[in-house]
Parts: structure tokens; C-alpha cells; sequence
């Protein structure tokens, strides 16, 4: 089976990243609970909006993400019995190209460079399954999409879904 797996907060903790940035920059610390359903940008005063959305355009916003909690453990399982992938829509901010890239030697080096995917539209990606955190993805993709559970997308419920990796075990038969 092949399986394509994105990396922003499915593998990747980004949403620690803005929390982070926004403490730095305006001296508030917002939790996950705060903002489900939606994302920080669209909770946090309007004059900030274009700050937060500006983040992930910054240099260094990708670098030294903190990995999602048994994401490594149970992709390198995956790996071994599946043709895993990683796809992210990484064209959207220039400067992420590098960091993904490193972070993914750094922290999932048993994916080979040739299963990393750094795109921009993932519709024109062919695999059995997508495991994503965006309906915009999953819902232009043709084969089994899943969900993988994040703040913003709670109340999304046409996709099958995965509230975290040790889940994905029993999903795969693992």
C-alpha cells in the first residue's frame, strides 16, 4: 500500500510554533483549546491577524519543529510494510523547502529523499491513502482519505479519522 503522510501537524508541531511566536511578539500565550475549530490567526485581535498569518513566511518558522508524539515510531513500523511518503504542500512558503527537508533527516531519516514530496497541489498526487490535517487536501484526493486530528479541523466529520499515531497502529494492523 502506499501512503502519503503530510508533515504540518501531522508530523510536524507548527501550532506550537505560532503559539510560541505570538507569546514572543505580544506577550499573550494562547492554548489549543482556545482556538478549536479554527486557527490562532482568526482568535486573536484583529490588528494581529496579519502578524500570525505572516509566520509561516518567515524565515526559520519550520526549523526545529517539535515532532508530533509517536509519529517516528509508527511511521518507521508503516515503513517496513508499506511504500511510505512524505507530501507537504511546501511550495506555499519559500523558506520552508530547507528546514522540512532537514527536519525530516533529522527526525525520519528511514524516509529515503525519494519519498519526500515537497509540492504545492497535492491533487495531482496518486497513492492508496492520504493522512492529512486539511480538508482542502483531503477532499480532492482519490483514494482513502483521513483526517488526522487537529485544532482546526474538531469539526470536520466526512473524513475517517486519526486522533493520534498510536490510533494509526490499530488502522494499518499493526
Amino acid at each position: 500500500m502506499r501512503i502519503l503522510v503530510d508533515m504540518d501537524e501531522v508530523l510536524a508541531d507548527a501550532i506550537s510554533r505560532f503559539i510560541d511566536w505570538y507569546e514572543r511578539d505580544f506577550g499573550v500565550r494562547y492554548t489549543e483549546q482556545q482556538f478549536l475549530g479554527t486557527k490562532l490567526a482568526f482568535v486573536v485581535p484583529e490588528e494581529h491577524r496579519q502578524t500570525v498569518l505572516n509566520y509561516p513566511h518567515q524565515p526559520g518558522f519550520f526549523k526545529g519543529l517539535p515532532v508530533i508524539e509517536n509519529s517516528r515510531e509508527v511511521l518507521e513500523e508503516l515503513n517496513k510494510r508499506h511504500e511510505i511518503y512524505v507530501a507537504s504542500a511546501a511550495m506555499e512558503f519559500k523558506h520552508s523547502l530547507y528546514d522540512k527537508y532537514e527536519w525530516l533527516d533529522e527526525h525520519f531519516p528511514f524516509i529515503h529523499w525519494k519519498r519526500r514530496i515537497l509540492c504545492g497541489d497535492k491533487s495531482v498526487l496518486k497513492a492508496d491513502v492520504l493522512i492529512d490535517d486539511h480538508d482542502f487536501n483531503l477532499s480532492v484526493f482519490s483514494g482513502r482519505a483521513i483526517i488526522f486530528t487537529a485544532p482546526h479541523n474538531v469539526q470536520f466529520t466526512k473524513y475517517e479519522r486519526i486522533n493520534n499515531w498510536k490510533e494509526a497502529l490499530t488502522m494499518f494492523d499493526l
